[in-house]
């Protein structure tokens, strides 16, 4: 269980880019809370898996509650961008979403990934980060995350792949 983390109670701003050429972007989950400001390093599978995820508990509070299921944001309105400075705190292993009915807000969790090297006898605790967002803010960085995967080669099986091509 994780002892120590990080709050953003709630978050002015979250979103998710991308540093790198295509083929080798590095993915950031990014959010800031008047001067305090979080990036954490995901997959590109994470970025799409949290992409769904939300959608998926906004479509099931829907269900709960009709001002949930009308939700639907204009990203020009939004700013999507990275902040200054990028400068990571971990890579996360998991990211976990819960919903507080009282606040109307959603609540992402991600906790750090932890390397075990062969001459260590404990396990350090995880770092921990929360994150608390309004259903709107969740719904952008929802379709803007879509939008940054899909921004990647055109065939992203060519990933890490040498193509040989013989005359």
């Amino acid at each position: 269980m994780p002892t120590h983390g990080f709050e953003l109670d709630p978050v002015d701003f979250v979103t998710i880019g991308t540093i790198g050429p295509k083929g080798r972007r590095r993915f950031h989950l990014q959010a800031g809370s008047g001067s305090d400001l979080v990036t954490l390093i995901i997959e590109k599978e994470q970025a799409r898996a949290l992409s769904d995820a939300i959608n998926e508990i906004l479509e099931n509070l829907g269900q709960q509650f009709p001002d949930i299921s009308n939700i639907d944001v204009d990203l020009s309105q939004w700013d999507m961008t990275l902040r200054d400075p990028v400068e990571p705190l971990f890579r996360v292993a998991q990211i976990g979403l819960g919903y507080d009915e009282d606040r109307e807000m959603i609540l992402l969790v991600a906790q750090e990934m932890i390397t075990i090297e062969e001459d260590v006898q404990a396990l350090p605790d995880p770092q921990e980060v929360r994150l608390w967002a309004s259903c709107e803010q969740m719904r952008a960085l929802s379709e803007h995350a879509m939008i940054v995967v899909k921004q990647g080669r055109a065939n992203p099986k060519s990933n890490g792949h040498m193509i040989y091509y013989w005359t």
